[in-house]
């Protein structure tokens, strides 16, 4: 190590903290304002990358020092851990949760494919293509029984004390829905705040299932979801919130995405993946018809990977085949 090298790692040590400055992308980063040899200085923390050596990854269940359950849901768990990476003067462990798991077991062959690395397309999905092909695609994926775990927070069989908010169960199956926090969310952070909206019809799979006449139910719902993560987590007002739907969504049962709107708006909150609550409920408003025009009458486009059976099955199947330049 150079003399210059040494100097430069030799600084950090000694910085001495004063006051956090601020935290962003939900927590992983902290810029720290403090002093260095009695000079003004700022130290920013930031989580680093996993490493992506076999042996490491492979020890780190087994290494874990703590390790506290969430909750879990038919072949869904959740859980804060420590990594026991951290000590302080006196060489002691802090207790703090530096890691958040979601474990699926037993997983599927699907989840895999989801979870691992692939190409990404963009893709056009008309009325005709939903009606034709992606409708039935969606009643396959139902009937697969994929939705156990849902159906067991609606009918309060799992995680019935993590719910937020809810109608009583039953009374009006068409307008029932609840609030709770999504397991992606470490149920800490207020700037990563995370809470999913479930409602207790069935017959609504995914915001093609929407149509003018739900709108006045959607801004009730709307009101509720915000009403009461407000006066659950006080630090968080109606205007530091924002509500979404996916499409194409994981699972088809309608659900709402409730976010912080510091949360830092990864793949998850891209363009081709989610819409907004607000701009649906315009859309659906301004549509010509009745009440019963809907948005399967309309066309959106998305992003899916190449692993996924939707692009498998559906859309590559329906790509045009390219012709050669300069053919005849």
């Amino acid at each position: 190590m150079t003399e210059s090298n040494a100097n430069a790692e030799a600084l950090v040590p000694r910085f001495k903290f004063e006051r956090l400055l601020n935290q962003d992308q939900a927590g992983r980063r902290s810029s720290l304002c403090g002093t260095i040899d009695g000079q003004p200085a700022l130290l920013i923390l930031e989580r680093a990358p996993f490493p992506s050596s076999t042996d490491y990854l492979g020890s780190v269940p087994a290494s874990l020092r703590t390790i506290k359950n969430l909750g879990a849901n038919d072949i869904y768990h959740w859980y804060l851990a420590n990594s026991g990476g951290a000590v302080d003067d006196n060489n002691n462990n802090h207790d703090f949760a530096d890691l958040k798991i979601n474990l699926i077991w037993p997983c599927t062959e699907k989840h895999i494919r989801k979870y691992s690395k692939q190409g990404v397309r963009f893709v056009t999905e008309t009325p005709e293509i939903y009606r034709d092909h992606v409708r039935p695609y969606m009643q396959a994926q139902r009937e697969a029984g994929r939705l156990n775990w849902a159906f067991n927070i609606i009918e309060g069989v799992k995680e019935a004390e993590d719910v937020i908010y809810r109608t009583p169960y039953g009374e009006d199956p068409d307008e029932g829905f609840l609030l709770l926090p999504d397991l992606n969310w470490d149920r800490q952070t207020l700037d990563a705040l995370h809470l999913l909206g479930l409602v207790e019809r069935r017959d609504l799979w995914s915001l093609r299932d929407l149509r003018k006449k739900h709108v006045p139910w959607l801004r009730h719902m709307q009101a509720k979801f915000l009403d009461a993560t407000t006066r659950v987590y006080p630090g968080v007002e109606r205007d530091q919130l924002k509500l979404y739907v996916h499409y194409q969504p994981t699972y088809y049962h309608f659900h709402i995405h409730i976010v912080h709107v510091a949360l830092e708006a990864g793949a998850t909150q891209a363009t081709g993946k989610a819409l907004g609550l607000e701009a649906i409920m315009a859309q659906l408003e301004t549509m010509q018809g009745d009440d019963e025009a809907g948005m399967d009458g309309v066309t959106l486009c998305y992003t899916l990977g190449e692993a996924s059976d939707l692009w498998a099955d559906v859309f590559a199947p329906l790509k045009p085949t390219s012709t050669a330049s300069g053919s005849q």
